[in-house]
């Protein structure tokens, strides 16, 4: 069964996982927090972050992140990757 058919999003309005506007300034904010709300919860939260982080950029809020969020964590494996491969 492929992960996606169980998330909780599918139940929810596809718009509010793609916020409009900046994600640290007004209305995106609090739609931003009330998809996340529903990632907390969701129990495919890790298979679509994994996803999303190994997809590369993707628009909109996966596994309880933000684009930004998500860059931060590929940089964070990109650093780990490099200092694991430097101590070897």
């Amino acid at each position: 069964m492929d992960w996606r058919v169980r998330g909780l999003c599918l139940t929810e309005d596809p718009d509010l996982f793609f916020p409009v506007g900046g994600v640290d300034s007004g209305p995106a904010t609090i739609q931003t927090d009330e998809a996340k709300a529903v990632c907390r919860h969701c129990p495919v939260t890790r298979r679509c972050l994994a996803w999303a982080v190994d997809t590369g950029p993707v628009e909109g809020i996966w596994g309880g992140t933000t684009e930004g969020e998500r860059r931060a964590l590929r940089r964070s494996q990109v650093r780990a990757s490099r200092a694991t491969e430097s101590a070897a």
